[in-house]
């Protein structure tokens, strides 16, 4: 598929979420697969998860040719077998704790006027948003609320994070799909990270600001305790969001990287995040 792409090295690293899979490095048991985004976007509905057309790509001419349905139905595949081993966790997470949560973690552009341009409006493109647009506040809110408020509260390098929920993003298909399949027991938020952490044209990250990043996640997690009974996420980057983790699970993507930190208690959480990573498709599960 790479041979196929007349998409430059640099675009299409722009497009992708590089530096944070850092955030989430603590995970112990790890679901591994790893392609491109522009391989199969494993946060869409499956049949527009491929980039045939720049239509489904920001406008972007991806193939120098059109895919044959051989390569589509391997990306496909992928995403298959991504969403089976998805259920097959949550199912275990559920029959064995109850509910759980997803932290669905993205990273997102705000410099698309070139390098040398200005950046979008702040307005309405927040440093961190976070996607409920389909979560069930009645149930979850005292969590989003708590979460949020302790991730805008943390002293980020002497200032505090600009943190505001569906302002950019409502979030994707993971956060629907979770959300249909498990309503009375899973909770998925969806979160964007603005890439003011990095220079998104020449890929440089700063690292202070990365850095800070994981603390913050940390901190917020750590403090947000007692909500919606007792949950805990992620080892050392997620803790706290309402009891106690001893098993963590780590999805990378590709395109996409994903983690899902799941813990014990009466609820438990996931942490999914997705980052720009190449790579083949592997699956490594721990017991």
């Amino acid at each position: 598929m790479a041979d196929l792409m007349a998409l430059r090295e640099a675009d299409r690293l722009r497009e992708e979420d590089p530096y944070s899979a850092r955030w989430a490095d603590a995970f112990n048991t790890r679901l591994v697969p790893e392609q491109s985004r522009f391989e199969v976007d494993l946060n869409r509905p499956r049949d527009r998860a491929v980039y045939k057309a720049p239509e489904d790509a920001w406008g972007l001419d991806i193939w120098s040719q059109a895919l044959d349905e051989e390569i589509v139905s391997e990306s496909l595949a992928r995403y298959d077998h991504f969403y089976s081993e998805m259920r097959r966790i949550l199912d275990d997470k559920q029959r064995r704790h109850g509910r759980f949560v997803v932290l669905d973690l993205h990273t997102y552009n705000h410099r698309r006027d070139g390098p040398d341009g200005p950046g979008s409006d702040p307005a309405g493109n927040p440093e961190v948003n976070v996607g409920t647009g389909s979560l069930d506040r009645g149930r979850w809110g005292a969590l989003v609320d708590r979460f949020m408020a302790d991730l805008a509260g943390f002293d980020f390098l002497g200032r505090t994070l600009d943190v505001r929920e569906n302002v950019r993003f409502q979030g994707g298909y993971l956060s629907q799909w979770v959300h249909e399949n498990y309503p009375d027991s899973g909770c998925c938020l969806a979160i964007e990270l603005k890439k003011f952490f990095m220079d998104e044209w020449t890929g440089e990250v700063y690292d202070a600001e990365h850095k800070a990043i994981a603390r913050a996640l940390a901190g917020a997690s750590a403090r947000a305790r007692g909500v919606s009974g007792r949950v805990r996420l992620v080892a050392d980057s997620l803790q706290h969001v309402a009891g106690g983790v001893d098993e963590v699970v780590h999805l990378t993507l590709g395109g996409q990287r994903a983690h899902c930190a799941l813990g014990t208690g009466e609820h438990e959480h996931a942490l999914v995040h997705h980052a720009g990573v190449e790579g083949r498709f592997q699956a490594l599960v721990a017991a």
